[in-house]
Protein backbone atom coordinates (compact mmCIF):
# COMPACT_ATOMS: atom_id res chain seq x y z
CA UNK A 1 0.00 0.00 0.00
CA UNK A 2 0.90 4.02 -0.54
CA UNK A 3 1.05 5.74 2.49
CA UNK A 4 0.27 8.94 3.19
CA UNK A 5 1.83 10.73 6.44
CA UNK A 6 -0.70 13.65 7.89
CA UNK A 7 0.95 15.87 10.49
CA UNK A 8 -1.46 17.25 12.52
CA UNK A 9 -5.05 16.71 13.27
CA UNK A 10 -6.71 20.10 13.48
CA UNK A 11 -10.15 21.43 12.53
CA UNK A 12 -9.40 21.62 8.92
CA UNK A 13 -8.11 17.76 8.49
CA UNK A 14 -11.25 16.26 9.36
CA UNK A 15 -12.38 16.77 5.51
CA UNK A 16 -8.85 16.34 3.92
CA UNK A 17 -8.88 13.00 6.27
CA UNK A 18 -12.57 11.99 4.62
CA UNK A 19 -11.85 12.49 1.02
CA UNK A 20 -8.08 10.20 1.50
CA UNK A 21 -10.39 7.29 3.21
CA UNK A 22 -12.78 7.60 0.62
CA UNK A 23 -10.43 7.17 -1.95
CA UNK A 24 -8.26 4.50 -0.32
CA UNK A 25 -9.29 1.22 -1.74
CA UNK A 26 -9.58 2.59 -5.42
CA UNK A 27 -6.10 4.22 -4.98
CA UNK A 28 -4.20 1.59 -2.50
CA UNK A 29 -3.93 3.67 0.19
CA UNK A 30 -3.15 3.82 3.76
CA UNK A 31 -3.15 6.99 5.97
CA UNK A 32 -0.98 7.27 8.71
CA UNK A 33 -2.20 10.64 11.33
CA UNK A 34 0.26 11.69 13.78
CA UNK A 35 -0.41 14.42 16.44
CA UNK A 36 1.13 15.37 19.62
CA UNK A 37 -2.14 14.34 21.49
CA UNK A 38 -3.16 10.77 19.77
CA UNK A 39 -6.64 11.28 20.48
CA UNK A 40 -7.28 13.80 18.14
CA UNK A 41 -5.69 11.70 15.65
CA UNK A 42 -7.78 8.74 16.80
CA UNK A 43 -10.66 10.19 16.26
CA UNK A 44 -10.64 11.28 12.97
CA UNK A 45 -9.38 7.66 12.21
CA UNK A 46 -11.74 5.74 13.74
CA UNK A 47 -11.61 2.34 13.04
CA UNK A 48 -11.10 2.15 9.23
CA UNK A 49 -8.62 -0.34 7.87
CA UNK A 50 -6.79 2.01 6.05
CA UNK A 51 -5.93 4.22 8.57
CA UNK A 52 -4.18 4.64 11.78
CA UNK A 53 -3.51 7.42 14.28
CA UNK A 54 0.28 7.57 16.09
CA UNK A 55 1.49 10.14 18.54
CA UNK A 56 4.17 12.22 16.51
CA UNK A 57 6.29 15.29 18.39
CA UNK A 58 7.75 17.01 15.08
CA UNK A 59 10.38 18.34 17.95
CA UNK A 60 11.78 14.44 18.15
CA UNK A 61 13.81 14.45 15.33
CA UNK A 62 13.95 10.44 15.34
CA UNK A 63 10.11 10.46 15.52
CA UNK A 64 9.40 12.61 12.72
CA UNK A 65 12.20 11.11 10.44
CA UNK A 66 11.03 7.60 11.41
CA UNK A 67 7.62 8.35 10.07
CA UNK A 68 8.30 10.67 7.39
CA UNK A 69 11.30 7.29 6.02
CA UNK A 70 7.75 5.48 6.37
CA UNK A 71 5.83 7.05 4.29
CA UNK A 72 5.77 8.13 0.42
CA UNK A 73 4.19 11.60 0.36
CA UNK A 74 4.07 13.78 3.52
CA UNK A 75 1.14 16.28 4.23
CA UNK A 76 1.94 19.14 6.81
CA UNK A 77 -1.15 20.58 8.62
CA UNK A 78 1.11 21.89 11.55
CA UNK A 79 1.12 25.61 11.79
CA UNK A 80 2.91 27.58 9.61
CA UNK A 81 6.31 28.06 11.74
CA UNK A 82 6.95 24.16 12.18
CA UNK A 83 6.54 23.30 8.40
CA UNK A 84 10.29 23.79 7.26
CA UNK A 85 11.30 21.12 9.82
CA UNK A 86 9.28 18.34 8.25
CA UNK A 87 10.45 19.72 4.67
CA UNK A 88 14.17 19.33 5.31
CA UNK A 89 13.33 15.79 6.37
CA UNK A 90 11.43 15.60 3.35
CA UNK A 91 14.12 16.83 1.29
CA UNK A 92 16.81 14.42 2.80
CA UNK A 93 14.86 11.52 2.80
CA UNK A 94 13.39 12.32 -0.82
CA UNK A 95 9.41 12.81 -0.19
CA UNK A 96 7.15 14.97 -1.93
CA UNK A 97 5.62 17.51 0.71
CA UNK A 98 2.11 19.36 0.43
CA UNK A 99 1.64 21.97 2.71
CA UNK A 100 -1.64 24.69 2.87
CA UNK A 101 0.21 27.52 4.71
CA UNK A 102 2.44 30.80 2.99
CA UNK A 103 5.90 29.96 1.51
CA UNK A 104 8.31 30.98 3.60
CA UNK A 105 11.89 32.62 2.95
CA UNK A 106 13.42 29.00 4.48
CA UNK A 107 11.20 27.48 2.24
CA UNK A 108 11.94 29.31 -1.02
CA UNK A 109 15.83 28.55 -0.06
CA UNK A 110 15.14 24.88 -0.29
CA UNK A 111 13.96 25.34 -4.10
CA UNK A 112 16.60 24.54 -5.94
CA UNK A 113 17.76 21.55 -4.04
CA UNK A 114 14.06 20.11 -4.33
CA UNK A 115 14.20 20.70 -8.43
CA UNK A 116 17.72 18.92 -8.46
CA UNK A 117 16.25 15.70 -6.38
CA UNK A 118 12.94 15.89 -9.00
CA UNK A 119 10.56 16.16 -6.02
CA UNK A 120 7.24 18.58 -5.86
CA UNK A 121 7.27 20.72 -2.15
CA UNK A 122 3.48 21.94 -3.44
CA UNK A 123 2.61 24.94 -0.66
CA UNK A 124 -0.76 27.21 -0.41
CA UNK A 125 -3.28 24.66 -1.53
CA UNK A 126 -5.85 25.84 1.30
CA UNK A 127 -8.67 28.26 -0.12
CA UNK A 128 -6.87 31.31 1.04
CA UNK A 129 -3.93 31.00 -0.07
CA UNK A 130 -5.05 28.59 -2.65
CA UNK A 131 -8.29 27.89 -4.38
CA UNK A 132 -7.98 32.12 -5.06
CA UNK A 133 -4.61 31.25 -7.02
CA UNK A 134 -6.15 28.36 -8.65
CA UNK A 135 -9.32 30.56 -9.62
CA UNK A 136 -7.55 33.99 -10.18
CA UNK A 137 -4.73 32.05 -12.63
CA UNK A 138 -7.60 29.99 -14.56
CA UNK A 139 -9.27 33.02 -15.76
CA UNK A 140 -6.55 35.20 -16.27
CA UNK A 141 -4.58 32.61 -18.68
CA UNK A 142 -7.90 32.32 -20.10
CA UNK A 143 -7.79 36.05 -20.70
CA UNK A 144 -4.38 35.93 -22.19
CA UNK A 145 -5.10 32.63 -24.43
CA UNK A 146 -7.37 34.87 -25.98
CA UNK A 147 -5.34 37.66 -26.79
CA UNK A 148 -6.44 40.10 -23.43
CA UNK A 149 -4.31 42.63 -21.45
CA UNK A 150 -5.40 42.72 -17.89
CA UNK A 151 -5.57 45.74 -16.65
CA UNK A 152 -7.56 45.53 -12.95
CA UNK A 153 -7.28 42.33 -10.84
CA UNK A 154 -9.30 42.47 -7.30
CA UNK A 155 -9.37 39.42 -5.19
CA UNK A 156 -11.09 39.34 -1.92
CA UNK A 157 -12.10 36.20 0.82
CA UNK A 158 -13.78 36.05 4.02
CA UNK A 159 -14.32 33.24 6.38
CA UNK A 160 -17.65 34.20 8.10
CA UNK A 161 -20.90 32.68 9.84
CA UNK A 162 -23.70 31.27 7.77
CA UNK A 163 -26.65 33.88 7.27
CA UNK A 164 -28.42 31.19 9.55
CA UNK A 165 -26.44 31.38 12.04
CA UNK A 166 -25.44 34.97 12.39
CA UNK A 167 -27.20 35.69 15.51
CA UNK A 168 -25.22 38.77 17.08
CA UNK A 169 -24.72 42.40 16.21
CA UNK A 170 -21.26 42.31 14.97
CA UNK A 171 -22.30 39.67 12.06
CA UNK A 172 -18.80 38.00 12.98
CA UNK A 173 -18.00 34.35 14.74
CA UNK A 174 -14.79 32.42 14.93
CA UNK A 175 -14.54 30.24 12.05
CA UNK A 176 -10.79 29.58 12.33
CA UNK A 177 -7.80 30.60 14.50
CA UNK A 178 -9.23 33.42 16.67
CA UNK A 179 -5.51 34.51 17.33
CA UNK A 180 -4.78 35.17 13.28
CA UNK A 181 -8.05 37.67 13.63
CA UNK A 182 -7.59 39.31 16.05
CA UNK A 183 -4.12 40.28 15.23
CA UNK A 184 -4.76 40.85 11.50
CA UNK A 185 -3.16 43.89 9.72
CA UNK A 186 -0.41 44.25 12.33
CA UNK A 187 3.76 44.00 11.25
CA UNK A 188 3.37 46.11 8.39
CA UNK A 189 1.84 48.44 5.87
CA UNK A 190 -1.05 47.86 3.34
CA UNK A 191 0.22 48.50 -0.06
CA UNK A 192 -1.72 47.65 -3.11
CA UNK A 193 -2.14 50.05 -6.78
CA UNK A 194 -4.94 51.82 -8.02
CA UNK A 195 -5.50 52.79 -11.58
CA UNK A 196 -1.55 52.93 -11.57
CA UNK A 197 -1.24 55.03 -8.45
CA UNK A 198 0.78 53.28 -5.26
CA UNK A 199 -1.30 53.15 -2.37
CA UNK A 200 -0.48 52.61 1.55
CA UNK A 201 -2.60 52.19 4.40
CA UNK A 202 -0.75 52.11 7.74
CA UNK A 203 -2.22 49.57 10.61
CA UNK A 204 -3.91 52.39 12.63
CA UNK A 205 -5.96 53.75 9.55
CA UNK A 206 -6.84 50.11 8.07
CA UNK A 207 -10.29 49.31 9.45
CA UNK A 208 -11.49 52.84 8.01
CA UNK A 209 -10.24 52.52 4.66
CA UNK A 210 -13.18 49.65 3.94
CA UNK A 211 -14.82 49.06 0.46
CA UNK A 212 -17.99 47.52 -0.39
CA UNK A 213 -18.95 44.93 -2.86
CA UNK A 214 -22.28 42.66 -3.58
CA UNK A 215 -22.82 38.83 -3.86
CA UNK A 216 -25.78 37.84 -5.83
CA UNK A 217 -28.24 36.06 -2.98
CA UNK A 218 -26.04 37.26 -0.34
CA UNK A 219 -26.33 41.09 -0.07
CA UNK A 220 -23.41 43.47 0.78
CA UNK A 221 -20.00 42.97 2.13
CA UNK A 222 -17.15 45.00 2.82
CA UNK A 223 -13.17 44.46 2.65
CA UNK A 224 -10.06 45.69 4.01
CA UNK A 225 -6.60 45.66 2.56
CA UNK A 226 -4.22 42.56 2.46
CA UNK A 227 -0.91 43.43 4.08
CA UNK A 228 1.21 43.23 0.22
CA UNK A 229 -1.14 43.10 -2.64
CA UNK A 230 2.28 43.99 -4.56
CA UNK A 231 3.75 40.78 -4.51
CA UNK A 232 1.51 39.07 -6.72
CA UNK A 233 2.31 41.38 -10.02
CA UNK A 234 5.49 38.85 -10.07
CA UNK A 235 3.62 35.56 -8.86
CA UNK A 236 0.52 36.04 -11.46
CA UNK A 237 2.83 37.80 -13.64
CA UNK A 238 0.86 41.30 -13.64
CA UNK A 239 3.54 43.28 -14.51
CA UNK A 240 1.73 46.00 -16.25
CA UNK A 241 -1.63 45.63 -14.23
CA UNK A 242 -3.08 49.41 -13.50
CA UNK A 243 -5.02 47.94 -10.42
CA UNK A 244 -4.01 45.03 -7.79
CA UNK A 245 -6.06 45.18 -4.93
CA UNK A 246 -6.42 41.91 -2.13
CA UNK A 247 -8.33 42.36 0.69
CA UNK A 248 -10.22 40.46 3.39
CA UNK A 249 -14.66 40.11 3.40
CA UNK A 250 -16.30 41.20 6.36
CA UNK A 251 -20.00 42.03 6.63
CA UNK A 252 -20.51 45.98 6.48
CA UNK A 253 -20.10 47.48 9.96
CA UNK A 254 -17.79 45.07 11.19
CA UNK A 255 -14.66 47.15 10.55
CA UNK A 256 -15.85 50.16 11.89
CA UNK A 257 -16.76 48.67 14.98
CA UNK A 258 -13.48 46.33 15.19
CA UNK A 259 -11.31 49.78 14.86
CA UNK A 260 -12.31 50.82 18.31
CA UNK A 261 -10.05 48.04 19.42
CA UNK A 262 -7.41 49.32 17.18
CA UNK A 263 -7.12 53.19 18.22
CA UNK A 264 -7.51 51.95 21.87
CA UNK A 265 -4.30 49.64 21.87
CA UNK A 266 -6.28 46.57 22.56
CA UNK A 267 -4.97 44.13 19.53
CA UNK A 268 -1.27 44.89 20.62
CA UNK A 269 0.52 41.36 20.98
CA UNK A 270 3.56 43.36 21.60
CA UNK A 271 3.77 43.63 25.40
CA UNK A 272 2.81 42.06 28.72
CA UNK A 273 0.12 43.16 31.33
CA UNK A 274 0.44 43.62 34.74
CA UNK A 275 -1.45 41.43 37.05
CA UNK A 276 -3.40 40.26 34.15
CA UNK A 277 -4.64 36.85 35.85
CA UNK A 278 -6.33 38.81 38.49
CA UNK A 279 -7.58 42.16 36.25
CA UNK A 280 -11.37 42.12 35.34
CA UNK A 281 -12.66 42.31 31.81
CA UNK A 282 -13.87 46.17 32.89
CA UNK A 283 -9.95 46.79 34.71
CA UNK A 284 -9.20 45.76 31.05
CA UNK A 285 -10.93 48.27 29.27
CA UNK A 286 -10.32 51.08 31.86
CA UNK A 287 -6.22 50.26 31.49
CA UNK A 288 -6.61 52.02 27.83
CA UNK A 289 -8.40 54.92 29.40
CA UNK A 290 -7.52 58.47 30.75
CA UNK A 291 -7.91 58.41 34.74
CA UNK A 292 -11.14 60.34 36.10
CA UNK A 293 -12.07 61.14 40.03
CA UNK A 294 -15.79 60.58 38.69
CA UNK A 295 -15.90 59.61 35.09
CA UNK A 296 -17.45 55.72 34.64
CA UNK A 297 -15.40 53.74 32.64
CA UNK A 298 -18.29 53.60 30.32
CA UNK A 299 -18.57 57.34 30.16
CA UNK A 300 -14.48 57.29 29.51
CA UNK A 301 -14.97 55.05 26.55
CA UNK A 302 -17.71 56.76 24.70
CA UNK A 303 -16.05 60.34 25.20
CA UNK A 304 -12.52 59.12 24.07
CA UNK A 305 -13.90 56.99 20.46
CA UNK A 306 -16.45 59.88 20.22
CA UNK A 307 -19.59 57.29 20.29
CA UNK A 308 -23.09 58.05 21.36
CA UNK A 309 -24.95 56.04 23.53
CA UNK A 310 -27.40 54.92 20.59
CA UNK A 311 -24.87 54.86 18.18
CA UNK A 312 -24.93 50.77 17.03
CA UNK A 313 -21.33 50.56 17.98
CA UNK A 314 -22.30 51.07 21.43
CA UNK A 315 -24.78 48.02 21.31
CA UNK A 316 -21.97 45.97 19.87
CA UNK A 317 -19.64 46.93 22.72
CA UNK A 318 -22.70 46.18 25.16
CA UNK A 319 -23.58 43.21 23.60
CA UNK A 320 -19.54 41.21 24.19
CA UNK A 321 -19.67 41.99 28.23
CA UNK A 322 -16.66 43.63 28.19
CA UNK A 323 -17.45 46.32 31.21
CA UNK A 324 -18.37 43.44 33.53
CA UNK A 325 -16.28 43.85 36.75
CA UNK A 326 -16.82 39.97 37.62
CA UNK A 327 -15.56 38.27 35.05
CA UNK A 328 -11.99 37.84 35.61
CA UNK A 329 -9.20 37.92 32.75
CA UNK A 330 -7.53 34.50 34.30
CA UNK A 331 -4.14 35.06 31.84
CA UNK A 332 -0.90 35.08 33.47
CA UNK A 333 0.93 37.48 31.62
CA UNK A 334 -0.75 37.88 29.10
CA UNK A 335 -0.97 40.71 25.93
CA UNK A 336 -3.70 43.15 25.17
CA UNK A 337 -4.21 40.78 21.95
CA UNK A 338 -4.89 37.69 24.23
CA UNK A 339 -6.70 39.16 26.73
CA UNK A 340 -9.40 40.09 23.82
CA UNK A 341 -9.23 37.03 22.10
CA UNK A 342 -10.40 35.33 25.12
CA UNK A 343 -13.03 37.92 25.76
CA UNK A 344 -14.45 37.83 22.14
CA UNK A 345 -14.19 34.13 22.35
CA UNK A 346 -17.01 34.06 25.00
CA UNK A 347 -19.01 35.97 22.24
CA UNK A 348 -18.12 34.46 19.01
CA UNK A 349 -17.20 30.72 19.22
CA UNK A 350 -19.73 28.49 17.01
CA UNK A 351 -22.13 26.75 19.10
CA UNK A 352 -22.79 22.92 17.58
CA UNK A 353 -25.57 23.89 15.33
CA UNK A 354 -23.73 26.93 13.91
CA UNK A 355 -22.43 26.86 9.99
CA UNK A 356 -19.97 28.68 8.34
CA UNK A 357 -19.22 30.27 5.42
CA UNK A 358 -16.71 31.22 2.59
CA UNK A 359 -17.00 34.18 0.75
CA UNK A 360 -14.68 34.79 -2.46
CA UNK A 361 -14.72 37.68 -4.98
CA UNK A 362 -12.41 38.37 -7.95
CA UNK A 363 -13.09 41.23 -10.33
CA UNK A 364 -10.48 41.01 -13.62
CA UNK A 365 -10.66 43.75 -15.66
CA UNK A 366 -9.18 43.89 -18.85
CA UNK A 367 -8.63 44.81 -22.51
CA UNK A 368 -9.55 42.75 -25.66
CA UNK A 369 -9.81 43.57 -29.81
CA UNK A 370 -9.73 47.35 -28.08
CA UNK A 371 -12.77 46.94 -25.99
CA UNK A 372 -12.65 47.05 -21.98
CA UNK A 373 -14.32 43.87 -20.27
CA UNK A 374 -14.84 42.89 -17.03
CA UNK A 375 -15.42 39.40 -15.11
CA UNK A 376 -16.31 38.87 -12.04
CA UNK A 377 -16.25 35.21 -10.39
CA UNK A 378 -17.50 34.45 -6.53
CA UNK A 379 -17.69 31.76 -4.46
CA UNK A 380 -19.61 30.79 -1.79
CA UNK A 381 -19.37 27.76 0.27
CA UNK A 382 -21.66 26.62 3.86
CA UNK A 383 -20.31 24.58 5.92
CA UNK A 384 -22.49 21.26 6.79
CA UNK A 385 -21.80 20.75 10.49
CA UNK A 386 -19.18 21.32 12.87
CA UNK A 387 -16.95 18.55 11.18
CA UNK A 388 -17.44 19.48 7.79
CA UNK A 389 -17.20 22.90 7.91
CA UNK A 390 -16.77 25.60 4.22
CA UNK A 391 -13.33 26.43 6.34
CA UNK A 392 -12.14 22.19 6.80
CA UNK A 393 -13.79 21.90 3.03
CA UNK A 394 -11.98 24.48 1.53
CA UNK A 395 -8.83 24.06 3.15
CA UNK A 396 -8.95 19.99 3.62
CA UNK A 397 -10.18 18.75 -0.28
CA UNK A 398 -7.55 21.24 -2.31
CA UNK A 399 -4.52 19.84 0.25
CA UNK A 400 -5.73 15.99 -0.72
CA UNK A 401 -6.84 15.96 -4.13
CA UNK A 402 -3.14 17.91 -4.94
CA UNK A 403 -1.54 15.05 -2.78
CA UNK A 404 -2.80 12.19 -4.16
CA UNK A 405 -2.20 13.84 -8.11
CA UNK A 406 1.49 14.40 -6.90
CA UNK A 407 1.16 10.90 -5.61
CA UNK A 408 -0.07 9.76 -8.87
CA UNK A 409 2.06 11.75 -10.78
CA UNK A 410 -0.78 13.95 -12.63
CA UNK A 411 1.27 16.76 -11.45
CA UNK A 412 5.02 16.51 -11.50
CA UNK A 413 6.80 19.75 -11.94
CA UNK A 414 9.40 19.18 -9.40
CA UNK A 415 10.36 22.66 -6.59
CA UNK A 416 8.96 24.37 -4.49
CA UNK A 417 5.63 25.81 -6.11
CA UNK A 418 2.43 27.16 -5.20
CA UNK A 419 -0.63 26.15 -7.54
CA UNK A 420 -0.28 28.58 -10.13
CA UNK A 421 0.03 26.46 -12.88
CA UNK A 422 -2.73 24.80 -15.48
CA UNK A 423 -0.89 21.57 -14.96
CA UNK A 424 -2.01 22.14 -11.17
CA UNK A 425 -5.18 24.16 -11.29
CA UNK A 426 -6.79 22.08 -13.64
CA UNK A 427 -7.35 19.26 -12.71
CA UNK A 428 -7.89 20.23 -9.16
CA UNK A 429 -10.54 22.96 -9.83
CA UNK A 430 -12.11 20.24 -11.97
CA UNK A 431 -12.81 18.05 -9.00
CA UNK A 432 -13.11 20.48 -6.53
CA UNK A 433 -16.33 21.49 -8.49
CA UNK A 434 -17.57 17.95 -8.85
CA UNK A 435 -17.53 18.41 -4.65
CA UNK A 436 -19.63 21.06 -4.54
CA UNK A 437 -16.90 23.88 -4.46
CA UNK A 438 -17.40 26.08 -7.93
CA UNK A 439 -17.51 29.96 -8.93
CA UNK A 440 -20.20 31.84 -10.49
CA UNK A 441 -18.78 33.92 -13.24
CA UNK A 442 -20.27 36.96 -14.79
CA UNK A 443 -19.12 39.36 -17.87
CA UNK A 444 -19.90 42.87 -17.79
CA UNK A 445 -19.14 46.23 -18.74
CA UNK A 446 -15.25 47.39 -17.61
CA UNK A 447 -15.91 50.02 -15.11
CA UNK A 448 -12.98 50.06 -14.03
CA UNK A 449 -11.42 50.91 -10.02
CA UNK A 450 -14.97 50.94 -8.26
CA UNK A 451 -14.57 51.44 -4.57
CA UNK A 452 -18.29 51.48 -3.70
CA UNK A 453 -19.04 48.38 -5.14
CA UNK A 454 -21.68 49.43 -7.54
CA UNK A 455 -21.19 46.20 -9.60
CA UNK A 456 -22.72 42.57 -9.68
CA UNK A 457 -26.25 42.10 -9.20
Amino acid sequence: MRKILIIGAGKSTSVLIDYLLKKSEVENLQLIIGDLEVKNAEKMVGKHARAKAISLDIFNSGEREKAIQDSDIIISMLPARFHIEVAKDCLSLGKNLVTASYISEEMKQLDEAVKKKGLVFMNEIGVDPGIDHMSAMQVIDRIREKGGKMLLFESFTGGLVAPESDTNLWNYKFTWNPRNVVVAGQGGVAKFLQEGKFKYIPYNRLFRRTEFLHVKDYGKFEVYANRNSLQYKNIYGLDDILTLYRGTIRRVGFSRAWNMFVQLGMTDDSYTMENSEEMSYRDFINSFLPYSPTDSVELKFRHNLKIDQDDIMWDKLMELDIFNSNKKVGLKNATPAEILQKILMEKWSLSNDDKDMIVMYHKFGFEINGEKKQIDATMVNIGEDQTSTAMARTVGLPVAIAALKILNGTISTPGVQIPITKEVYDPILKELAENGITFREEEKEYLGYNPFGEVGN
